[in-house]
């Protein structure tokens, strides 16, 4: 299993190398992880539509490049990251997807209790979810103080083949990695929840 690794905003490959390389080790499985453009040493300007560039590039890589096959590819994104992991998920067949702290859309972010999805609203995920054909866990802190707990529970409701989710009681939006249930859920999704499907 390739795990695809799609950052949340504040941090770099850099940043996340030495997690990255634990999270592989404990889960037995490869982290392919890419910068988005403008960040890092990636060239380029941070925008929506080169956050989709980016995964798509980092896709190309790992299928033709790497020779990895889709049904190895688990996309898993953090915060802004479920973005293009949505986006790429709801146009490509993969193993699995996994959600860490997801937001529904730019705006909803801003604006929790927003119900529709309007023309200049940014990142719309929760339009894009539907599509998505893969097992899909969602992880998200109670008390995510970044992007509203909400978010997750609008995602998990739309998505065509979730599994039982981790809501993860009293976490909020940068400590949910540091709560053991993390890893253990984790590491059940990957051996017991992808067995089964």
């Amino acid at each position: 299993v390739v795990s695809t690794q799609s950052t949340g905003n504040a941090v770099d490959l850099g940043q996340m190398s030495s997690f990255y390389v634990g999270l592989g080790t404990r889960l037995n499985c490869n982290i392919f992880s890419y910068d988005y453009s403008g960040y890092g040493a990636s060239s380029g300007r941070p925008s929506e539509r080169n956050i989709y560039a980016d995964i798509e590039a980092a896709w190309n890589a790992l299928r033709t490049r790497f020779g990895v096959s889709t049904d190895k590819i688990v996309l898993y994104g953090q915060s802004i990251g479920t973005v293009p992991t949505i986006d790429l998920a709801s146009r490509y067949e993969v193993r699995a997807v996994i959600l860490h702290s997801p937001l529904a859309s730019g705006l909803r972010v801003a604006c929790p209790d927003t119900k529709k999805t309007w023309c200049f609203d940014v990142f719309p995920s929760i339009e894009k979810i539907a599509h998505v054909q893969a097992p899909t866990l969602i992880i998200h802190g109670t008390e995510d103080e970044v992007i509203d707990f909400s978010a997750g529970l609008q995602l998990y409701e739309r998505c065509p083949k979730p599994v039982d989710p981790l809501w993860v009681e009293g976490a909020g939006h940068n400590d949910i990695e540091l709560y053991a249930v993390y890893l253990d859920r984790l590491k059940s999704f990957l051996e017991k929840d992808l067995a089964n499907k």
